[in-house]
């Protein structure tokens, strides 16, 4: 089965804000795009694109270094990523590939580490069986999609999973950070006129902090008048990966994506001070995912992110 793209980019509009990779770009960063060759690497920095096979690249980053882990790896359908295609694979091969990436992976993380692995309802059973013998699986997060194909004799597809898990009971998780606005329908008050569990904003709002599920329907698949949005048909929004770093790691930490693609893990940790690792086999995601630190070094705004609180999908926000 091929792989639906729900990016919907309308590059002759003038309010498109996508992202592109031009001759121009490859020539200007491709230098910077690192490949890892030697098995000491007393020098290994941080904050890099490494363009090559994670399975050659993970060989060459220091065993028990990673803080957190966001893995989005392909599908199991047939996919063109740019010059590499991805076809779907039986059941065994699909679970034999995935072994393979999660066994070169652990090693690298600390003990505390955390894991988050993005797939859909036909890789979950598969991605689940291998998590659940070499980690903790502590829960499953259910994102809607905005977007979906409608189908005359099936319930439309919007939806995808990420399995949150960690190596050890010892890890760290900040709830506090990622707590959502809430707007309060019934804004109930005291018996002396308090408000009960609610706040008013300077907009006159009245709104609640509440403790985030493991259900997310606030985020929006980027498209083209985003201006986070790049060419990249299966890219993450930005602020999911915000969700996911500030609940899982502290400032400085070091954060691990082995299937870049557009960059976005790379822009967040940046955007939020932290350090990351991304490693991309194709040339121009990689290229893309170095343009985007750069423009993430003059904006680091996150859309739907605003003075330490994530917004519910479509409130504008003082940005805007």
């Amino acid at each position: 089965m091929d792989e639906i793209d729900f990016k919907d980019d309308n590059m002759t509009d003038s309010r498109n804000k996508t992202i592109l990779v031009s001759e121009e770009d490859i020539y200007k960063y491709e230098d910077e795009l690192l490949v890892l060759e030697k098995t000491n690497q007393a020098e290994f920095k941080d904050n890099v694109v490494i363009n090559q096979d994670l399975l050659l690249a993970a060989k060459y980053i220091p065993k028990k270094s990673i803080d957190l882990l966001f893995l989005d790896p392909p599908y199991n359908m047939r996919k063109k990523y740019n010059e590499t295609v991805f076809s779907e694979k039986s059941y065994k091969e699909y679970y034999n590939l995935f072994n393979q990436w999660i066994d070169v992976l652990l090693p690298l993380l600390k003990e505390n580490a955390s894991i988050y692995v993005c797939s859909e309802w036909r890789t979950s059973s598969i991605i689940f069986d291998i998590l659940n013998k070499k980690t903790i699986i502590r829960n499953r997060i259910v994102w809607q999609r905005d977007k979906g194909r409608g189908s005359k004799n099936n319930w439309k597809n919007n939806s995808e999973d990420i399995w949150f898990c960690t190596m050890s009971e010892d890890y760290y998780f900040n709830v506090e950070a990622v707590k959502e606005y809430k707007k309060v329908i019934a804004p109930y008050r005291t018996s002396s006129g308090q408000a009960k569990d609610w706040v008013e904003d300077v907009n006159g709002e009245k709104y609640r902090l509440t403790h985030p599920s493991n259900i997310w329907t606030d985020l929006t698949v980027p498209f083209w008048s985003m201006s986070e949005n790049t060419s990249h048909s299966t890219q993450k929004p930005e602020k999911m990966l915000a969700k996911l770093i500030l609940a899982s790691t502290k400032v400085g930490d070091r954060v691990l994506d082995p299937f870049l693609g557009s960059g976005t893990t790379a822009v967040v940790a940046s955007k939020l001070n932290r350090k990351f690792i991304g490693i991309e086999i194709e040339k121009e995601y990689a290229v893309l995912a170095l343009k985007r630190l750069d423009m993430a070094k003059e904006n680091t705004r996150i859309q739907g992110y605003e003075n330490g609180q994530f917004l519910p999908r479509n409130v504008k926000t003082s940005q805007e």
